[in-house]
């Protein structure tokens, strides 16, 4: 079995996610599939097939939760020995050589990732051309444009 590596913060958004769906979505399904059953004949009854559709996902989703939960290898950056070398879960600020553009992005799990919160994923290209670099050095990442270099210019463990 292989470990997903996974940020104290991917982790308990996931058991926030599991717990709504067994404590809160579970039994308010179970008490919709009985209403519905009230209602008669279940072969042409919408409410019933909705509500069991809908249990469908809410137990397909709880069950990939918890393997992702079971598999996850979590790491908290803020305990690593700050190196200044960019690993999994640190947070980084790059600068496009070409267009002095700034970029701060955190290095988080495959679930976790959002580029809108500046969280990208550990195997995006820009994360793999990072890992391993440290302050100053210049990561070439492979772009559809063409090469594109970033030099970094901090390295943060948050």
């Amino acid at each position: 079995m292989n470990k997903v590596p996974m940020t104290i913060a991917g982790a308990e958004s996931l058991r926030q996610e599991l717990d709504q769906l067994k404590k809160v979505d579970r039994p308010r399904i179970t008490k919709a599939i009985a209403e519905a059953r009230e209602h008669g004949d279940l072969k042409e009854n919408a409410e019933y097939h909705a509500a069991r559709e809908q249990q469908s996902f809410a137990e397909g989703r709880i069950q990939e939760i918890e393997g992702k939960l079971a598999e996850a290898q979590i790491i908290d950056v803020t305990q690593m020995p700050k190196s200044g070398r960019i690993i999994f879960g640190t947070t980084v600020e790059i600068v496009n050589v070409d267009t002095d553009e700034t970029l701060k992005y955190q290095i988080v799990g495959e679930d976790e990732a959002d580029v809108k919160s500046n969280k990208i994923s550990v195997g995006s290209p820009i994360a793999r051309a990072l890992i391993g670099k440290e302050v100053g050095d210049v990561a070439v990442v492979a772009a559809p444009n063409g090469n594109v270099e970033y030099e970094i210019d901090a390295v943060h463990y948050i």
